[in-house]
């Protein structure tokens, strides 16, 4: 699985790293990092909700429907 994140849309405002905590994370600048990838289903599934749950529609799952 491969997330993209447009950084010009990403506010930094935090849903995805509270939905997914082990992919996503704030670093120190408030620049949104992926911090490893998705590796099991439930971690799959978390991806994919925050994906969905962006405010800003800032991430991407590369081959997701709509690309």
């Amino acid at each position: 699985m491969e997330i993209s994140v447009d950084r010009d849309l990403c506010e930094a405002n935090g849903v995805c790293t509270t939905i997914a905590p082990r992919v996503f994370e704030l670093d120190d600048e408030d620049e949104l990092r992926i911090s490893r990838p998705a590796g099991s289903a439930e971690e799959i599934e978390r991806v994919t909700q925050a994906v969905e749950s962006c405010p800003r529609n800032a991430l991407r799952i590369a081959g997701h429907a709509g690309e």
